[in-house]
């Protein structure tokens, strides 16, 4: 598993939230106020340590999968995302309405990727898991979110092939996490009548995978025209600040419209998320 490597890509997550991750063409999200908890380095844990007692940050070999873990704080009310450049800001739209209804945050992806797209150096989101290009949280997280499909669109993925890696991708996650709800959420577009054409194609297949799953969908291939939108792109497929910002509102409305909300307790607050490693640049 390229611990060296893996190692060098980890990113500590006591920064404030609003630290840059650069990549993906995203503008820098704002500073936030409160941060976390900084994590031991990315330290190996030692055999036979429990790993309930283990700082945040902490790397630790699951002995029923055999995969590297990371030890994440308050793993209970954190909610696992996985997505490419439209999750990977701090103030990513699929971040601030998953913060917005009371959830922690812990991103593993990178942008470029997708359920078949990878981007040359970390794999599409199945291939990532498997090699361990980055790290899954130990412990049981409430929700697990998975978000993509754009670069699939972009890098001209058939549709059975986007099919056949989400269902690996779901069944790996149902394997190492029974019992925990997963959400799909869609390629982000204009809409099949506004020029969405392949992402809201895109779009539409995710919500036939997460049907077939018995998974909640959140279909989002033609909200940049639905909602007037295309107006805060600062590219042709990612969002400016206040775009994000937007988004993340709608987010969160498609979530509570859906019954997904935080386990009761403390709010989580925006401000915590932990990441995987720094981000290169498109």
């Amino acid at each position: 598993m390229r611990k060296a490597s893996a190692l060098r890509r980890f990113v500590a997550s006591g920064v404030a939230a609003g630290v840059l991750l650069c990549g993906c063409s995203q503008p820098p999200a704002p500073p936030a106020a409160s941060t976390v908890q900084a994590p031991a380095s990315g330290r190996y844990a030692a055999r036979g340590v429990d790993p309930a007692n283990l700082p945040a940050g902490t790397i630790y070999r699951n002995p029923a999968s055999g995969r590297d873990e990371v030890v994440v704080p308050d793993i209970s009310r954190t909610a696992l995302l996985i997505g490419d450049s439209q999750s990977e800001p701090a103030d990513g739209w699929p971040r601030l309405g998953l913060a917005a209804i009371g959830y922690k945050v812990h991103f593993c992806g990178l942008g470029g990727t997708g359920f078949v797209a990878a981007n040359g150096k970390t794999g599409n989101y199945i291939d990532a898991l498997e090699r361990g290009d980055w790290m899954l949280p130990y412990g049981t997280p409430p929700l697990i979110v998975i978000q993509g499909g754009g670069n699939d669109a972009g890098k001209g993925a058939t549709d059975a092939q986007i099919v056949a890696n989400a269902d690996r991708l779901i069944a790996a996650l149902q394997q190492r996490y029974p019992g925990v709800p997963q959400v799909l959420i869609g390629t982000l577009g204009r809409g099949a009548n506004y020029g969405g054409g392949r992402r809201s194609q895109v779009d539409a297949l995710l919500g036939t995978v997460a049907a077939r799953h018995g998974m909640r969908f959140v279909g989002v291939g033609d909200w940049l025209t639905k909602y007037g939108l295309v107006k805060d792109l600062s590219d042709a497929v990612h969002m400016n600040a206040s775009g994000r910002r937007s988004l993340g509102t709608l987010l969160e409305g498609r979530l509570r419209e859906l019954g997904i909300s935080a386990p009761t307790g403390d709010a989580a607050g925006s401000a915590t998320i932990t990441e995987q490693f720094v981000t290169d640049p498109q």
